[in-house]
């Protein structure tokens, strides 16, 4: 049994209102003169009222090639997780020395040695802590690292582990970029860092495990042929975004019949979830998966809320949201609950939990 002691949630420093950054995108993505109306629409329909980025809006302009780009992004992210995980730790009760596991996961930057690495001596860490750096798997890595870690954690009952995730979308910013997808990506993304504690089976936390679900299981899928519909093409100028139009009608496609057959091993149907802990990938996103499962109307509300206030943190988004869940909508004690994210690949991670 894995229990999750904590979840501690962080913003990057500098705040903006949607408006001032679709301003920004304005002036650097779109020819001089050119009609605005498509931009402007596209940001008001991602539904979010403002995010955190890692710099002044006026920095963004002048981010230049991939390396400048990704030197901010480790200055930023070390800091910024180091806060995520000293949070949660402090929440759990435990200490830096205690942690046995740390997993890192970020798809906005990278960095050898890694931000989990260079978090051991800043954080206190014992020198023989094990470290798993993830790159790649995108929004679904905050549901899919919380799994991975039950897996370790199945292994190791006496161990505590530490999933931290560090995305600074807006880095990933291309000026020159006045595709739909890149002007879609630059109304949704924001940056931010979420860290959950969990202890195995034979190791609690002094405070706050009690509170915290277990994990059942866990179950990933991948859709075959979908490849090309989400992620990242490597450039000389950074990562540009792949976000294809068809992602919300393959969620409708597929997302029921893997979640009633993952929760039909489990005993469990839908009407048994009393918390739906999902990533807000979007308002079509979102849209669509509360189609597919026919959700209540209020299933999702923490998942909508956290995408208004904060947009779309890609893989820490559904850590943010579990944190929410826990302080604001805690659900009885023995009912059940999933969380839910999907990303490149394109795939869907699932993870049934129990309070």
């Amino acid at each position: 049994m894995t229990r999750i002691a904590a979840v501690h949630g962080v913003l990057a420093p500098h705040r903006y209102p949607q408006r001032e950054i679709t301003d920004m995108v304005a002036r650097t993505c779109l020819p001089e003169g050119a009609d605005r109306r498509l931009l402007d629409r596209l940001h008001a329909g991602a539904r979010v009222a403002g995010r955190a980025m890692s710099l002044p809006l006026e920095r963004y302009a002048g981010l230049g090639d991939f390396g400048r780009a990704n030197d901010v992004f480790i200055e930023t992210a070390v800091p910024l997780g180091a806060e995520a995980v000293s949070g949660a730790l402090d929440a759990a009760g435990l200490s830096p020395r205690d942690v046995d596991l740390l997993m890192f996961t970020s798809v906005t930057g990278i960095g050898a040695p890694s931000v989990d690495a260079r978090l051991v001596p800043r954080l206190g860490l014992r020198p023989d802590v094990k470290r798993i750096p993830i790159f790649g798997l995108g929004c679904v890595a905050g549901a899919a690292g919380l799994a991975r870690l039950h897996d370790h954690l199945l292994g190791r009952p006496d161990d505590v582990a530490v999933l931290l995730s560090v995305e600074l979308c807006s880095l990933t910013f291309q000026p020159d970029d006045a595709s739909a997808a890149n002007l879609v990506a630059t109304g949704l993304f924001g940056d931010g860092a979420g860290a959950l504690v969990a202890c195995g089976a034979n190791r609690e936390a002094h405070r706050g495990a009690g509170r915290g679900p277990v994990v059942v299981d866990s179950r990933s899928r991948m859709y075959p042929g979908t490849e090309d519909v989400m992620g990242w093409n490597v450039t000389g100028s950074g990562l540009r975004v792949v976000l294809d139009a068809s992602v919300p009608d393959l969620v409708r496609k597929n997302l029921a019949e893997d979640v009633d057959d993952f929760l039909a091993g489990h005993g469990l149907a839908r009407e048994d979830i009393t918390a739906w802990v999902c990533h807000p990938g979007g308002p079509k996103v979102l849209q669509a998966v509360e189609e597919a499962l026919d959700l209540p109307a209020d299933a999702l509300e923490m998942t909508w809320r956290s995408l208004e206030a904060v947009g779309n943190l890609s893989s820490s988004s559904v850590l943010h949201v579990l944190r929410d869940t826990l302080a604001e909508r805690p659900p009885q004690p023995g009912t059940a609950g999933l969380m839910l994210a999907m990303g490149p690949g394109f795939c869907a991670e699932l993870v049934l939990l129990r309070w």
